[in-house]
This record gives C-alpha cells, sequence and structure tokens, in this order.
C-alpha cells in the first residue's frame, strides 16, 4: 500500500463546498525543467497558452468537483499499491479538439497501467465515476495550440515514477494546484 502524506494546511479555498480534484504523476525538479525546455522548442500561434512549469504533470484521473466534507475519506481511499516504474515522454503532438500541445508517452509501463486501473477500482469504490477511455500519459504543454509547431525531433523525457498525488485546482483569481496528498513507496534518490 502506498504511504500518503498529506500536504498542510487547506487553501483559501476550503471553505467552499466543494472541491475539483484529480490524480496526477507530478515531476521532479529536473524533470520539470526538461519538459519546459521541450515546451520551449515549439513554436507556439498567437493565443496559445502554454503551461506554467510548476503545473505541468501528467494526470492519471480526472476526479471533478466533491463535496470538501468527503476530502479525507477520498484521501484515504485512494492509497493503493505502488511500483516505482520509468516513463519516457518521446512523441510531442497537438491533439484536435480543444487543441492542445502534449508530450505523450508512446508506451505506458506496465506497472503505471497497473496503477491507473487499481486507482480507477478505489474511484469506483468511493462512488465516483472514472473516464471509460484508455488512459494515454501525457504532459500537456499548451492550449489553444491550434497550429504550433512541434519539434522535429524532441527529446525524450525519462521521468522516474515514485508516487502519486491528490491535487485540488484552485479557483481563479489567483488559482492554482495544491496537493492535497502525496502517495510514495519509495525515497527520491538521486
Amino acid at each position: 500500500m502506498a504511504r500518503s502524506v498529506n500536504a498542510g494546511p487547506a487553501s483559501p479555498a476550503a471553505s467552499s463546498a466543494t472541491r475539483r480534484l484529480f490524480l496526477a504523476l507530478w515531476p521532479s525538479a529536473a524533470d520539470r525543467q526538461a519538459l519546459a525546455t521541450q515546451a520551449g522548442a515549439w513554436t507556439w500561434p498567437a493565443g496559445a497558452r502554454p503551461v506554467a512549469p510548476a503545473r505541468l504533470h501528467a494526470t492519471l484521473h480526472f476526479i471533478g468537483p466533491v463535496p470538501a466534507a468527503r476530502l479525507d475519506e477520498i484521501a484515504a481511499g485512494l492509497a493503493v499499491p505502488l511500483e516505482p516504474a520509468w516513463i519516457v515522454f518521446d512523441r510531442a503532438e497537438v491533439w484536435p479538439g480543444p487543441a492542445v500541445a502534449v508530450l505523450e508517452a508512446t508506451q505506458a509501463p506496465e506497472a503505471l497501467g497497473a496503477l491507473h486501473q487499481r486507482l480507477a477500482q478505489a474511484l469506483r469504490g468511493l462512488g465516483m465515476p472514472v473516464e471509460p477511455r484508455p488512459w494515454r500519459p501525457h504532459v500537456t504543454l499548451a492550449r489553444h495550440a491550434r497550429g504550433a509547431i512541434a519539434p522535429a525531433a524532441p527529446t525524450p523525457v525519462r521521468w522516474r515514477v515514485s508516487g502519486y498525488r491528490l491535487v485540488e485546482s484552485v479557483p481563479a483569481p489567483g488559482g492554482g494546484y495544491r496537493t492535497v496528498r502525496a502517495y510514495t513507496d519509495v525515497e527520491e534518490r538521486h
């Protein structure tokens, strides 16, 4: 079972009736810098909204709004077994629809696919919906990116995953992300 660590005091949004949550793989500082370097190699059209380096992550599951009163129960219920693994983000693309520029992993390690499935089971056990589409591990580099030009040969970003986070999207103005709980079995070693 993954160990969980509370992230500290609640955000100013803590008094609100609901929290907008998601589960994510969060990069180390070095991995975040490598991702930001990749984002800097793109040519962005006018109107593109690059993601700030501090907000770069790979979503495991979007949860959405939940009652604030359930936050502790949800955080406890999402502690699942975790096997550390390496993931390589090696394909730069602009996905259609809302036109998001991503750095995608062409192969998801089996251990991370298993983590994704265990978290889906935990979410269902908590009475929460789960996205029915297959998981496509990726990091969103920019939104409103129609017409963006990816580097011809992106440098793969190899990222060691030894944990995951339950994260709250804090509403604007001045919004951002707040880690509600971090889950890990392994201490980072460099």
